[in-house]
């Protein structure tokens, strides 16, 4: 069996599972082959049910063979992020206080990709808690980028983008609250959505049951493939059961079949995140030949609000999140909080109680400011069809196990703050809107760069759509040399 089969789109295999030329046992077999030939090297696929997966691939191919309906991804085999509940695998988001945590049952996610026909080898690596650029923990150790392994494929879903440049997979799925899906596919070379926020539930991705749905979290899918996108996102998309008596999602289909009187604006670099000129370059050239191809393109429009106040919007509620699960006390924030306000009672209880008041009139002012913001979206989207920008400022950065605050990213020789780049993912965050990062080919220096397509709220399959149209010009997806 070729290795290219590897790399081919899973919609495709899915059709020549259902067309009996290949079965899904065969195509199983070659994927658990390439995890155990290729995996080593990158670490991407760290919790393997390659038993599992067999067997489920067998009843795939008696399904077909009894005639049985068969769903989009039928006999597929792929992986998913760590962070997701796999019933009989853990979900530890790198965390080793979590390493027993073992599920017994499928979460949601999982249990729709089951039902669509999929076959899980396993789950792929992430950084700790889900928060970093770099995908390493103390359980299951590093992942490298397939493309270079001196450097990191991206956080938190990291392992899942190595996964799918490396031909380990057919199909997978990460979670993004700071370009998680996004920063990886454009490190890695592959195409990532994040979906408009609420659509797909966050049930299933999860360290425990019980956790409400978090404010800009989203769940999505990475693929080789922009169709593939679509196809995981039709998967994942919908109400979950409790949400589903009362409503139900109708994504509309993209509003164009090519790029001709597109309307796209673009964002080659912004002082508070600038690019490297290669990056801004890449903008600015996938810009000229949209233009060639008959698009409407601007590099001066851009959505009426101040980009910088909408930064801090983006970071305070991303703050807001990322501490929720800690106690009070260990959040710096809310430390100071608690000494500003302690008044006549100054017990730890008190301070602390005072604090969490305060933290959260202040969460309820930035998403009054959002809304704001939001409505300028909408305005800006109204004259405009899509935002192409720089996903991260760099390509790939070196693997760099210092303390956080000691890293940096080398922007064309000038050492820059390391989380700076999350401002071109929190574009897209702040306001809920949808975003799909596409390959646009190497840099100089051979490593991926991708950019991001960012559209008006529900109009997701717009993005995708539009990345399948820029992927036919400029070639898409290409393996990485060795595998």
């Amino acid at each position: 069996m070729q290795d290219d089969l590897a790399f081919r789109p899973a919609r495709v295999l899915a059709q020549l599972v259902a067309d009996k030329q290949i079965s899904s046992v065969e195509l199983t077999q070659h994927y658990i082959d390439r995890i155990q030939r290729f995996d080593e090297e990158l670490n991407a696929v760290v919790v393997r049910t390659f038993e599992r997966a067999l067997a489920d691939a067998r009843a795939a191919d008696e399904a077909i063979a009894s005639g049985a309906a068969l769903g989009p991804l039928h006999g597929v085999p792929m992986t998913i992020k760590e962070s997701y509940v796999m019933q009989d695998t853990p979900s530890t988001w790198g965390l080793p206080a979590f390493k027993d945590n073992v599920a017994d049952q499928d979460g949601l996610a999982v249990q729709r990709f089951r039902k669509a026909g999929a076959v899980f080898l396993g789950k792929t690596n992430v950084p700790v808690d889900l928060a970093d650029f770099q995908s390493y923990n103390d359980i299951y150790g590093t992942t490298s980028n397939p493309w270079n392994t001196d450097h990191v494929p991206g956080g938190s879903s990291g392992g899942s983008a190595a996964a799918m440049a490396a031909g380990l997979s057919g199909l997978e799925a990460g979670s993004d609250i700071g370009g998680s899906i996004r920063t990886p596919a454009a490190f890695c070379g592959v195409f990532g959505h994040k979906p408009t926020w609420g659509i797909v539930p966050q049930q299933g991705h999860e360290l425990f049951p019980g956790v409400p749905e978090s404010d800009l979290s989203v769940c999505g899918p990475l693929a080789r493939d922009a169709a593939d996108l679509a196809v995981g996102l039709d998967v994942m998309a919908g109400p979950a059961e409790r949400a589903g008596v009362g409503w139900k999602l109708d994504l509309p289909r993209a509003r164009f079949t090519d790029l001709r009187g597109l309307r796209v604006a673009v964002w080659p670099s912004d002082e508070l995140a600038p690019a490297s000129a290669e990056m801004a370059g890449r903008v600015s050239d996938t810009a000229d030949f949209l233009a060639a191809a008959g698009a409407v393109v601007s590099d001066t429009a851009r959505p009426d609000f101040d980009a910088r106040q909408g930064h801090m919007i983006y970071q305070s509620l991303l703050t807001a999140v990322m501490s929720s699960s800690q106690p009070i006390d260990k959040v710096p924030l809310m430390q100071a909080r608690a000494a500003e306000f302690d008044l006549q009672d100054s017990s730890q209880e008190a301070v602390a109680a005072r604090a969490a008041v305060m933290m959260h009139r202040d969460w309820i002012r930035h998403n009054f400011r959002r809304e704001r913001m939001r409505l300028a979206w909408d305005a800006f989207f109204n004259e405009w069809d899509m935002l192409i920008c720089p996903q991260f400022t760099v390509p790939a950065i070196q693997h760099d196990h210092r303390p956080m605050s000691e890293r940096t990213i080398n922007v064309d020789g000038v050492e820059r703050p390391y989380m700076e780049p999350i401002f071109w993912a929190g574009l897209a965050i702040a306001s809920y809107l949808p975003s799909t990062v596409f390959p646009t080919g190497l840099s100089s220096s051979g490593l991926p760069i991708g950019l991001q397509a960012v559209t008006g709220p529900y109009r997701d399959h717009d993005s995708i759509e539009f990345a399948r149209l820029v992927s036919e010009l400029n070639g898409g997806f290409a393996p990485p040399p060795g595998f």
